[in-house]
């Protein structure tokens, strides 16, 4: 089978052009499967199976999510080997995904992240944090796509990043004069006190390109200054960017393009609304309220 995984991984990569991200967590996902098969060859998995490994799944006490994602990993695998010509049948057609709980993503209010974007300290530490926290609430990218971005992908005149999103695709995101404005400073105190050439716009005190457990930590240390309880991460600025955008009227499909989904049921989970949205349309649209 160890074949066949990396010939599957070398088709992603150069042919679907996958990022690493998903090639990882594909590699990893491939594993758990080849290491519950044990000598059990691939050609003879069979419904059955797949069956026993979606029961260990759940015995073994991995999350729905993790499941879900493991099962399209096969998916994706087994209609690859059966293009290829490696299996005549495709084992795993008939075999359907748990059905994942819906939950309203985590979101923070306009005052927190008011909050939240004022508590960084004016030193060039606490100029690079601003600068972090304003452009992912800015744009709403993702932390790998913040990690990933250059000096060069930012235009201070148009006001657009250059992103490159899962799949390495690039997409041009629309960012805030104050998020600019961060970035800036942020990039200006740099240069003088480190003369760093670096054309990562994010970096350590080592001067190199912050990592996503890097851009984590930060996030946290704020969310611990700010004392706003709810779990927090870097992906809920993401989460409250949109939700923001919605509420003030913002519509889906723009909002999908912002995000840099690929299928507008991705962004349909943006679609619940607060109370006090939910009054304001109550007391204009209703006769007697």
């Amino acid at each position: 089978m160890e074949r066949y995984i990396i010939k599957f991984l070398r088709y992603l990569e150069i042919e679907r052009n996958a990022s690493t991200h998903t090639l990882v967590n594909y590699k990893n996902d491939l594993r758990v499967f080849k290491d519950f098969l044990g000598e059990l060859p691939i050609e003879s998995v069979d419904y059955l199976t797949l069956r026993k490994f979606l029961a260990h799944l759940k015995a073994t006490q991995y999350a729905k999510t993790s499941i879900a994602r493991k099962l399209a990993c096969l998916r994706s695998f087994f209609k690859f080997l059966c293009r290829e010509g490696h299996l005549k049948a495709n084992p795993i057609k008939d075999l359907s995904t748990p059905k994942l709980d819906k939950k309203l993503p985590i979101f923070l209010d306009e005052d927190q992240v008011t909050k939240l974007l004022q508590s960084p300290d004016k030193d060039l530490a606490g100029l690079r944090d601003r600068a972090i926290l304003e452009t992912l609430y800015s744009t709403g990218i993702r932390v790998s796509e913040l990690v990933g971005l250059n000096v060069s992908d930012v235009d201070f005149i148009g006001g657009v990043t250059k992103v490159k999103g899962k799949g390495k695709k690039e997409r041009l995101s629309p960012i805030g004069d104050r998020a600019l404005r961060s970035i800036g400073e942020y990039l200006k105190s740099r240069k003088t006190a480190d003369k760093s050439s670096s054309k990562a716009v994010f970096l350590n005190k080592n001067n190199r390109r912050l990592t996503d457990r890097s851009i984590r930590r930060i996030v946290e240390k704020y969310i611990h200054k700010t004392s706003i309880k709810n779990k927090v991460s870097p992906h809920t600025l993401r989460h409250s960017f949109a939700t923001h955008l919605l509420n003030r009227g913002a519509d889906l499909r723009s909002v999908q393009e912002l995000l840099g989904h690929m299928n507008l049921v991705t962004t349909q989970i943006y679609t619940h609304v607060t109370t006090d949205r939910l009054k304001t349309v109550y007391e204009k649209a209703h006769p007697r309220a």
